[in-house]
């Protein structure tokens, strides 16, 4: 994400979404875990192979949904799953 000098990030033209789950979903890789955030990525493959060379803990499966797009996971240092998006 680029920031500009006050540290104010504006997002691309495209989708916002807030979705609810299951109280009870393991989705966000812990049950302790009730809330996710999804950032939209141009390339998949090359954002999880930069967060692994990195050292960030990154999920080895991804996720294909049809008219949807891929996506893919990383946990950040507290150990909160992170989805990362790559649009269709």
């Amino acid at each position: 994400m680029e920031a500009d000098d006050n540290g104010l990030w504006r997002q691309d033209p495209g989708p916002t979404v807030f979705a609810a789950f299951e109280s009870g979903t393991d989705y966000f890789g812990s049950r302790a875990q009730q809330t996710m955030l999804n950032f939209r990525v141009r390339d998949l493959d090359a954002m999880l192979a930069q967060l692994r060379a990195a050292g960030a803990e990154v999920a080895e499966e991804t996720q294909d949904m049809a008219g949807v797009g891929r996506f893919g996971w990383v946990t950040d240092p507290e150990g909160n799953r992170i989805e990362l998006w790559q649009p269709a």
